[in-house]
């Protein structure tokens, strides 16, 4: 599932859905959806939160975590206090299921087949710059085997360009719930481990590069890595 900034380095195109999310129906189904489903989730699978407190009082920052599951996204909306905005795959729009849900809860629509590849960093940093909080995995994808895998820049590039704090979490238990293979899980537990803000305010008037975000990456993955106790190798 992909609802996040996948790869920054490919062609992708956002498509806003504000007009739904800002009706008065869609503010009603995005309450009516935490009020009866954050406590659900945090009942039955969510048993540890640790660094709640690291969590800013308003936006806009990035919250970044490492992906395993399907199961990532239904456990940072169910942990954290603020509305999250995530990137969503154009098959959720077309699913009877999922499309209600993307659409009435702001979701941002990204079509993978649209060749300029401004447009993801463009319209995720409207995103933040309207004061709202970005959830992104760097992964760009789920890990098959539970671990940290290749990662893009597209966090790095987002946080220097809105010029916002990056949150990391570590994600674990989300693979055993819902493995990318296998059916959801009743009897397994999830943990969230939240860091401190990560401020990059010291690179915001360098010159960009390729180099600059890898290493502003690098950094996001070593903490995210320490959180969810998964190895992570530098790229």
């Amino acid at each position: 599932m992909y609802l996040f900034v996948q790869n920054p380095d490919s062609s992708y195109n956002l498509i806003m859905n504000k007009p739904k999310e800002n009706s008065f129906l869609g503010k009603f189904f995005y309450l009516i959806l935490m009020l009866f489903f954050r406590p659900l989730v945090k009942l039955i699978w969510i048993k540890k939160i640790d660094g709640i407190k690291n969590i800013p009082l308003s936006g806009p920052y990035i919250v970044a975590a490492n992906h395993q599951s399907y199961f990532d996204f239904i456990s940072l909306m169910s942990v954290l206090p603020h509305r999250l905005y995530f990137l969503a795959a154009e098959k959720f729009f077309k699913s009877k299921f999922w499309r209600p849900i993307v659409e009435y809860t702001g979701q941002i629509r990204v079509d993978r087949d649209a060749e300029d590849k401004s447009q993801v960093i463009t319209q995720a940093t409207e995103v933040l710059k309207s004061g709202q909080i970005l959830a992104l995995f760097p992964q760009g994808t789920r890990s098959r085997t539970g671990e940290i895998e290749k990662t893009f820049t597209g966090v790095a590039r987002i946080a220097l360009l809105a010029r916002v704090p990056v949150v990391p979490v570590g994600i674990k238990g989300a693979f055993e719930v819902f493995p990318p293979e296998g059916k959801l899980k009743w009897k397994k537990d999830i943990e969230i481990n939240i860091g401190p803000p990560m401020d990059f305010n010291k690179y915001y008037d360098f010159e960009k590069n390729p180099q600059l975000y890898r290493a502003i990456t690098n950094q996001v993955m070593v903490e995210i890595s320490r959180l969810a106790e998964k190895e992570y190798k530098e790229e």
